[in-house]
C-alpha cells in the first residue's frame, strides 16, 4: 500500500537519507529507533507535514510526494495529541468529519461507534484540559479514526503514559487494528511496545532504515551490532569465523580455545548472538547432539516474571532463561557447577 523510494529530507541540522520501505495494506508497521534517529521526520514526510528533498512517496498507487496533507488521505496523531482546548471531546472527535462535510446523521453514527470502541462515551462532554494522558490519547485516536482514512500515522502514541495506562492503550490499539484493518505506521523508541503491536518492524538509526523484519526476525536475527544492542539481544560476542564442512567455526575474541559452531555460514570478522531461551542448562553433562557444549559456574541469578535468568561463566559469560519449575527441580544456586548446550542452528552470525 505504501512505497517509499530513496526518500531524503532535512529538518534543521538533521536529515534522513535514502530511506526505502514497502508497507502492505492492512499492516501494522512500527518504525523503531532511539531518540534522534529520524522517526518523526519520516512520519511527517509521509503525512505531508515535511517536504522531501529527494525520493518519492506512493500511497495506494498514487505518487503523493508533492501533494498536500489533505490529498494524502492519512490520519495523523502527533506525539502531544494536539487536542483543541476550546472544543469539548465531542467537538474534537467531530472536527475532521465537519471539515469533510459529513451529514449530521453520519457524524452521530461514527461518533457513537468510535466512542464505544475506545471507551470514551463518558468523556464526550468533557474539556480536554480535564483529561488524563491515557484519556487524551484515546480522544486523539478517535478523532483520527472517525474519518476512516486508509492510513493511520502514530507518533510515539504511548510515550507519555504510565506503565499501567500504556498497557491498556496498547491493548486498545491492537483491538482497533483488528476491527478496522487500517494500515498503520507507528513510531517508537520502545522495543517492548514494538514487539507487542507490530506485524513488521523497521529499525531506524542515524536517518536510515537499517533492518526490516518481523519482531521475531529483528530480535533473533539482528543484522548489525547496533540492532542487537538496541533490542537487548543477550549473548553477543565478537569472533573470527571460518567454514568447515558446511559449519561456521567461530573463535571467540579474547578467549583462548573457545569455539562456537553455527549453521549460519559466514567467514571473517563476525558477531554472534545466541537467544537465552535456546540454551539448555543442567547439573549433569548433557547427552545432546548439539554442537556447542560448555561447562561453567552460575555467577548470577535474577527473576524475570515467570522465568529465571541465569548467568553462567563458562570462559564466556552465557545468559540462560529457564522456568521456575526447572530451576527449583535442578536445585541451582550461585557457584553451582552446570553444563550448557545449544544447537548450531540456534547461533546467529552477522
Amino acid at each position: 500500500m505504501i512505497v517509499i523510494k530513496n526518500l531524503s529530507a532535512r529538518m534543521g541540522n538533521f536529515s534522513i537519507e535514502d530511506v526505502s520501505l514497502d508497507i502492505r495494506k492492512g499492516e501494522y508497521f512500527v518504525v523503531l529507533g532511539p531518540t534522534g534517529s529520524g522517526k518523526t521526520v519520516l512520519l511527517e514526510c509521509i503525512a505531508g507535514l515535511n517536504h522531501a528533498s529527494g525520493g518519492e512517496i506512493w500511497i495506494s498507487g498514487r505518487n503523493v510526494t508533492k501533494r498536500t496533507p489533505e490529498e494524502r488521505e492519512a490520519s495523523y496523531v502527533p506525539q502531544d495529541y494536539v487536542l483543541f482546548p476550546f472544543l469539548s471531546v465531542r467537538g474534537n472527535v467531530e472536527f475532521g468529519m465537519k471539515v469533510k462535510n459529513y451529514p449530521r446523521d453520519e457524524i452521530n453514527l461514527k461518533l457513537n461507534e468510535v466512542a464505544d470502541l475506545l471507551g470514551i462515551k463518558n468523556l464526550i462532554n468533557r474539556s480536554p484540559q480535564t483529561l488524563s494522558g491515557g484519556e487524551k490519547q484515546r480522544v486523539a485516536l478517535a478523532r483520527a479514526l472517525v474519518i476512516e482514512s486508509e492510513l493511520l500515522l502514530l507518533d510515539e502514541p504511548l510515550s507519555a503514559l504510565d506503565p499501567k495506562t500504556r498497557e491498556g492503550v496498547e491493548a486498545e490499539l491492537k483491538n482497533v487494528h483488528l476491527k478496522t484493518g487500517t494500515t498503520t505506521i507507528h513510531v517508537t523508541h520502545n522495543f517492548e511496545e514494538a514487539i507487542t503491536l507490530a506485524d513488521r518492524i523497521g529499525v531506524m538509526h542515524e536517518g536510515k532504515i537499517i533492518q526490516t523484519g518481523t519482531p521475531e526476525e529483528i530480535f533473533r536475527k539482528p543484522e548489525s551490532e547496533f540492532v542487537a544492542k538496541f533490542v537487548g539481544a543477550e549473548n553477543l560476542f565478537k569472533g573470527t569465523s571460518t567454514i568447515s564442512e558446511g559449519i561456521s567455526v567461530i573463535d571467540i575474541s579474547g578467549v583462548n580455545n573457545i569455539k562456537i559452531y553455527s549453521s549460519t555460514q559466514k567467514e571473517g570478522n563476525v558477531r554472534v548472538t545466541i537467544p537465552p531461551e535456546d540454551i539448555l542448562l543442567s547439573r549433569e553433562k548433557l547427552m545432546s547432539s548439539a554442537r556447542n557444549n560448555f561447562h561453567g559456574k552460575i555467577i548470577e541469578i535474577s527473576i524475570k516474571g515467570p522465568l529465571i535468568k541465569v548467568l553462567v561463566d563458562a570462559s564466556i559469560k552465557l545468559t540462560v532463561l529457564v522456568t521456575k519449575r526447572s530451576f527449583e527441580e535442578s536445585n541451582l544456586n550461585i557457584n553451582s557447577d552446570v553444563y550448557v548446550s545449544f544447537k548450531a542452528s540456534e547461533v546467529h552470525v552477522f
